[in-house]
């Protein structure tokens, strides 16, 4: 633990990126958590809820071989891609391949199994887009880590890539990834108690190199009772090493459900209120809060 803080302070140090806190519309995380919780809908229903949703359904796909899932809508001229997040065997797969491997189109480091599913979504995805409106990205879980690589893809190609929220998102990329793209529109949202946006966990040996696996973005701690907290860059990092004395089990797997984002995203349509994030973490007799 000792030597993850004095690696993680260093890259700190290193890399002062830390972005100032905006207030929080939870009116439009709650229509982008919706369409997250659609995309686990089976095909036969998208249409139908979308309509519901005063959302135009354009296109739907899964993935041949990895079985990832999505779904493109547009309303209000603005395009919106949802990504279904693990539901089977291959979405695991995907998962489960945490290796970092270079990324010739980007120029940085990814995670490879998200990077695989998000080029697959990429290339489908790309006739049914418009360059000339805007767009936004969402997903849950495996679905949020694809969501991020894409906006980083269609970003790189010009495409008006105006929102990315995710929902229980895993990293996807280190800490030069996340230097390179800081200014993606990205906001993570998560829960206390849900241990998926911390992994891959951190490696030793990338510590050594001081090239870790690295969060981008603003994330949003949903803490409950009509409260929520904001943290970035290193304090959102900081709640990683956490993952190292987590073990998982039911609260986890609770705590990672798209119904619980979704009942605890609705407590604070009305009134929210914010409370400050503290790692509880001392180094030399300081507190890094």
């Amino acid at each position: 633990m000792f030597k993850i803080l004095i690696a993680i302070i260093t890259l700190t140090l290193l890399n002062p990126f830390q972005a100032a806190f905006a207030g929080q519309n939870f009116a439009e995380i709650k229509i982008q958590a919706q369409l997250s919780n659609d995309s686990y809908l089976e095909a036969a229903e998208i249409k139908n809820v979308l309509q519901q949703q005063a959302q135009e359904f354009v296109h739907q796909a899964v993935i041949p071989v990895s079985e990832v899932s999505y779904f493109l809508s547009q309303a209000n001229d603005v395009q919106n891609i949802a990504i279904r997040g693990t539901a089977n065997l291959e979405n695991a797969m995907l998962d489960l391949d945490i290796s970092l491997q270079p990324d010739a189109k980007l120029d940085i480091d990814l995670h490879r199994g998200f990077a695989s599913g998000a080029k697959a979504v990429y290339e489908d995805i790309k006739p049914f887009l418009s360059t000339d409106k805007p767009v936004q990205i969402t997903g849950h879980s495996l679905g949020g880590a694809i969501a991020v690589i894409l906006a980083m893809y269609l970003q790189q190609d010009g495409y008006q890539v105006t929102q990315v929220i995710t929902f229980g998102q895993p990293k996807v990329t280190n800490v030069t990834g996340a230097n390179k793209f800081s200014d993606l529109p990205l906001t993570r949202v998560v829960t206390p108690n849900d241990i998926v946006p911390l992994v891959p966990p951190l490696s030793p040996l990338q510590i050594k190199n001081l090239d870790i696996y690295w969060h981008m973005g603003e994330e949003i701690i949903l803490r409950g009772d009509n409260k929520y907290a904001q943290t970035n860059g290193v304090k959102s990092m900081l709640r990683a090493t956490k993952f190292t004395t987590s073990i998982p089990s039911d609260k986890n797997l609770l705590a990672h459900q798209m119904t619980t984002y979704m009942s605890l995203i609705d407590e604070l349509q009305d009134s929210p209120v914010e409370v400050p994030y503290k790692t509880n973490i001392g180094l030399f007799g300081f507190s890094l809060d």
